[in-house]
């Protein structure tokens, strides 16, 4: 599990650029699935017979993209413009390394250094066009020949084991989930499965709503990393979730109410087999689950996540005891699926 997600964290994957991730993941699972294919939107749909058919139609669901940057203009001095892909805090970005298009060009974000700004520009948080990327270039004719408007741009990060346990990485959001469901795919399943590594989550939840139409299923697990925030510089019930604490049951979220009963048989499989859980003590945010929750007729959606901190930033930390404790509990929900 925790190579498997190291590995993951470490493949380029930004918004409709998942190209590299869903290669990744198609060779290890087509071994074991019946059916895989790809859709229009970009989506991964591996199918699974387990031990019985499925009397309740059942779909994990992950995604695969990350956030990210992309190429807008090249300044004559040989510097890229840019704008973000997905939700991403501008306090992040200064000084990172980043890897551009297909060709994976080394950069820098860039910005002006401080002894040439004003006390004035010193209060406040640069905007996006104060930033640049500096890929060398000695002016823009020479950028342009290496890079054009609508290159992707990854943030190059390492993962890296520290501390207690933890793994600090880029793109843990939501790579931990996609490990998960790897991992499962590869081990003998109760019931027939449908598996949805999503495309296009991080701007809009666009990959789940098809993926979830054209399989119809009648409850969905999504399977997400979620913001930590156990910060010292927080109050305490703002705090969202702890790393180290074990996986987060989601029951409600910025985009979808959970359903009620589901919430209850991952709460109570994870008491009965002694798993650590934990729900968020903050509210913001969504996931796939608001789109998948909505499609057709409506599916019952439920969801588990690891707590990461750091979240949608070039590196992200979380606890490995939680992600094996995710994919445990996971393992578990299926189980109990399979026997209603």
């Amino acid at each position: 599990m925790i190579d498997t997600l190291k590995t993951l964290c470490g493949l380029s994957g930004v918004s409709s650029r998942e190209d590299e991730v869903r290669d990744y993941i198609r060779r290890r699972v087509e071994p074991w699935a019946d059916s895989v294919r790809v859709d229009a939107l970009g989506n991964l749909i591996v199918f699974k017979r387990g031990a019985k058919p499925a009397g309740n139609k059942l779909m994990l669901c992950a995604h695969m993209d990350e956030v990210g940057l992309m190429v807008k203009s090249v300044t004559e001095e040989g510097c890229l413009k840019f704008g973000c892909v997905g939700g991403i805090d501008r306090r992040v970005l200064m000084g990172k390394r980043v890897s551009v298009g297909e060709k994976g060009i080394p950069g820098v974000i860039g910005l002006k250094a401080i002894h040439l700004t004003t006390a004035e520009e010193r209060k406040r948080v640069p905007k996006l066009t104060d930033l640049y990327i500096d890929i060398g270039a000695k002016d823009k004719a020479e950028a342009q020949a290496q890079v054009e408007p609508g290159d992707i741009c990854t943030f190059v990060s390492d993962a890296v084991e520290f501390g207690d346990g933890m793994l600090k990485a880029k793109a843990i959001d939501d790579r931990v989930g996609c490990a998960v469901m790897v991992k499962l795919l590869e081990e003998e399943l109760p019931m027939d499965c449908t598996f949805a590594f999503t495309a296009m989550e991080e701007v809009g939840t666009r990959g789940a709503f098809g993926a979830a139409f054209s399989v119809t299923p009648e409850t969905a697990l999504v399977l997400e990393g979620t913001t930590a925030a156990d910060i010292p510089a927080l109050e305490a019930d703002r705090q969202v979730c702890w790393p180290g604490k074990g996986p987060v049951l989601s029951w409600m979220d910025g985009g979808a109410i959970y359903d009620r009963e589901l919430f209850e048989v991952l709460r109570a499989l994870a008491r009965d087999n002694g798993l650590p859980w934990q729900m968020k003590h903050y509210l913001s945010g969504g996931t796939d689950a608001k789109a998948v929750q909505r499609t057709k007729a409506g599916v019952r959606v439920t969801g588990i996540s690891a707590a990461v901190r750091y979240l949608h930033a070039p590196s992200s930390v979380c606890s490995l005891n939680d992600a094996e404790q995710m994919l445990t509990l996971a393992r578990l929900f299926v189980r109990a699926m399979a026997e209603r």
